[in-house]
């Protein structure tokens, strides 16, 4: 396996050997004139990484702008889902009633030792 993994390397080498020296067929066309040669190979390298770099800050922007579309979304959909728990809570407040009258009175002691501890602190 790894002498064929060396004879493939090996092979991949030559291959882009060959390329780099029988390049130079290359034309690009630059505002009606068509240039050829090295300077068009450059020329053809700079474009193509110019639009790869500005297709990498386009990608940034969207991803940002999906991220905060997306955020939002969930917290709406967390609200939404809070808003369906109170909905149903309602609908079965007869069954839970034994339940939430002692979460009612926790609940207004908690508030009401909390607003105690905010009018004692000092300004």
């Amino acid at each position: 396996m790894k002498k064929t993994a060396a004879i493939i390397i090996l092979f991949l080498f030559a291959l882009l050997a060959w390329n780099v020296y029988t390049f130079g067929d290359s034309v690009v066309s630059f505002d009606g004139d068509e240039i050829g040669g090295p300077l068009g190979a450059v020329l053809a390298t700079v474009f193509a990484g110019g639009g790869i770099l500005l297709a990498g800050l386009i990608l940034l922007v969207v991803g940002a702008v999906l991220a905060v579309v997306f955020a939002g979304v969930g917290i709406l959909c967390i609200g939404g889902l809070a808003i369906g728990a109170c909905v149903l809570a309602l609908m079965v407040s007869p069954l839970l009633l034994p339940l939430l009258v002692p979460v009612a009175i926790v609940w207004f002691l908690v508030g009401r030792s909390r607003k105690h501890r905010i009018m004692q602190q000092p300004v």
